[in-house]
């Protein structure tokens, strides 16, 4: 039987739902207003998928499956962060703009490098 726990806010679930959510909103803008579609089609994939990997983690078959999910979402962070770059050397997006949506970005990097390296841990402290 199992017991009923209270449900904690996961930071990692919310800011990696909230940076997809500005993504959307971004590459919406990227296509309507600046009438661009193909680096906006790139950040749109990539910067959408943190979150579903980060989903896809919480059900994941083993320990080393939940690495390997988070890491997709580390990389896939990492060519949202290249995009996001280009588009603002570019001249897509303003320095505020890039600055804002970037930290997102780094926050959840961040997020996802300390769960991967909390679960290793955890990993080997359970084969000792």
């Amino acid at each position: 039987m199992r017991t009923t726990q209270t449900k904690h806010a996961d930071p990692l679930r919310e800011k990696s739902f909230q940076m997809a959510l500005r993504i959307i909103k971004l590459s919406r803008y990227l296509r309507e207003v600046k009438q661009e579609y193909l680096l906006s089609k790139q950040l749109i994939r990539s910067g959408t998928n943190p979150g579903a990997m980060v989903r896809e983690a919480a059900n994941a078959e083993s320990g080393q499956d939940f690495i390997h999910k988070l890491a997709i979402g580390q990389k896939e962070t990492g060519e949202t962060q290249y995009w996001l770059e280009l588009l603002h050397k570019s001249n897509y997006i303003s320095e505020v703009e890039f600055n804002s949506i970037f930290k997102n970005t780094q926050e959840v990097m961040a997020l996802l490098t300390s769960s991967i390296k909390t679960k290793k841990k955890n990993l080997i402290k359970a084969k000792k």
